[in-house]
């Protein structure tokens, strides 16, 4: 699944660890969904999309179409 969520974290000066913090969840988590390999659960989506003010859809892409 593509995702901003790499320009996101980077606009606000973060690093992985400190978006991981904000998240609760481990560093290698945000990069694995940085890079695409793990898709991110509802309940994590929805913390992310909190954290950045913005709708799932316009941090996630399914590639749908």
């Amino acid at each position: 699944m593509k995702n901003q969520l790499r320009v996101l974290r980077a606009m606000r000066n973060w690093s992985q660890a400190d978006l991981a913090e904000a998240l609760e969840v481990s560093r290698q988590a945000v990069n694995a969904i940085e890079t695409g390999k793990h898709d991110p659960s509802l309940p994590l989506a929805f913390r992310i999309s909190r954290l950045f003010g913005m709708p799932i859809h316009e941090i996630f892409d399914d590639e749908a179409g």
